[in-house]
């Protein structure tokens, strides 16, 4: 293929129509029209809800509802954080991109610091992936702020807020990360190994920042108990993704390199490195539940969440894969793995999310358990499924990751194997 060189960088010269009109872009096309169709849904759920209308409104102007209702059209709050509402499908893909994606930069930095040559030959193309989910992730969020209450943020802004804190870092780990990436295809190997160390710092600075802006989140609410007690939550979200992002490291492989002598190679690493993490991640479950609170612990292992738990996370994240990746095998077990662990690894985290606030109760009073409404009567147990918009924001996000992965790919040829001088 024909290239441009810029700044030692080698840009393939492509034909533009054919990338556009690629199988992976018509894919990623279908799936943004999915999430722009449930962008559509929300905007129109939290702007023109039909719950605040005239006849409501003359049938009885002073029930507390339809006042509720209406300041939600007015201000936008659908979807937000308080202690009556649970946290959103979006809040779960957004911590479910940006961890993987950012463990999938972190471990492959590791790699880089530990001369595992093997990664090293495919880190540009891993990295690329830990990236599209990154932007992935900040996609979801953005149609979570919507456009009206980022506008107003800007022009008032409260540098204390969530956003204000998530620019800088962001603004800062992103060009780190291209940088990395640059260096890697300019064959600078010794200066991207010197790299990888802030690379790491900057990973792990990521999921550090990103969970002390889910505790300030959290500091407005009494009784998230999940959230708020399982011990060393921090650790779990940076172990089960780990886990995630080597699945998706697992299925790029498959997808970039089956072809290649090193495929059987560099599966067999990422098949080691997933028993240990899945073990981790095992052993931390069984000290979890036995750590937090009990009627949480019931609530999740006994009540309506259970068949999630049981079938969607600990089946398909811990058991299914221990059995594939145990012992050495054909790669084709470690994709099977791969797969699991990905869709695994989300359900945990809507677990937690969602879980999370399911029992959003306090006894500050010494008096019982406080009990919250959502529009309806006081009760313990208070879920609210995700939104069909929503739904189609969060598959429509798996769109950026094709686009942005593809793009890299098709510009600088991010899935060949690099020879590691």
């Amino acid at each position: 293929m024909e290239k441009i060189t810029f700044a030692g960088l080698e840009i393939n010269k492509i034909n533009i129509v054919a990338l556009l009109f690629s199988k992976s872009m018509l894919l990623a096309y279908v799936l943004l029209v999915c999430a722009f169709i449930g962008i559509y849904e929300v905007f129109d759920l939290r702007y023109f809800s039909a719950a605040a209308n005239a006849h409501a409104s003359g049938l009885n102007p002073t029930d507390p509802a339809l006042k509720e209702a209406m300041r939600l059209a007015v201000f936008g709050d659908v979807g937000e954080v308080n202690r009556n509402i649970p946290w959103t499908l979006f809040i779960a893909n957004y911590m479910y991109m940006i961890y993987t994606g950012s463990g999938i930069i972190f471990l492959v930095a590791l790699a880089e610091l530990m001369n595992f040559h093997l990664v090293a030959r495919a880190a540009a193309g891993f990295m690329v992936a830990g990236l599209a989910m990154v932007f992935a992730g900040l996609f979801t969020i953005a149609t979570d702020l919507n456009m009206l209450n980022m506008l107003w943020m800007l022009l008032t802004p409260n540098m204390g807020a969530g956003m204000w804190m998530m620019l800088p870092l962001y603004c800062i780990y992103i060009p780190f990360v291209l940088f990395e990436i640059y260096l890697i295809l300019t064959n600078k190997r010794e200066w991207a190994k010197r790299l990888a160390l802030p690379i790491l710092v900057l990973s792990i600075g990521v999921d550090l920042i990103e969970y002390f802006i889910q505790a300030k989140l959290f500091s407005m609410n009494t009784a998230r108990h999940l959230w708020t007690e399982f011990p060393a939550l921090m650790f779990y979200f940076i172990i089960s993704a780990f886990v995630s992002s080597l699945g998706i490291m697992g299925i790029n492989s498959f997808l970039v390199h089956r072809n290649k002598p090193e495929y059987d190679a560099l599966m067999d690493l990422i098949r080691r490195a997933m028993l240990f993490f899945v073990s981790v991640l095992g052993l931390y479950e069984i000290y979890g539940y036995m750590a937090v609170d009990k009627d949480w612990s019931f609530l999740i292992l006994f009540g309506p969440f259970r068949p999630l738990y049981f079938g969607g996370y600990i089946f398909l994240t811990l058991a299914l894969p221990f059995l594939f990746i145990v012992k050495a095998g054909k790669p084709i077990f470690t994709l099977i793995a791969s797969v699991c662990v990905v869709v695994g690894g989300f359900a945990g985290r809507y677990l937690f999310v969602y879980g999370g606030n399911a029992n959003p109760m306090s006894n500050r009073f010494g008096m019982g358990y406080e009990k919250y409404d959502f529009y309806a009567l006081p009760k313990s147990f208070n879920y609210v499924a995700p939104h069909l918009g929503e739904i189609l924001i969060v598959v429509g996000s798996v769109g950026v990751c094709i686009i942005v992965y593809k793009l890299f790919d098709a510009l600088f040829s991010v899935g060949e194997l690099r020879e590691h001088h």
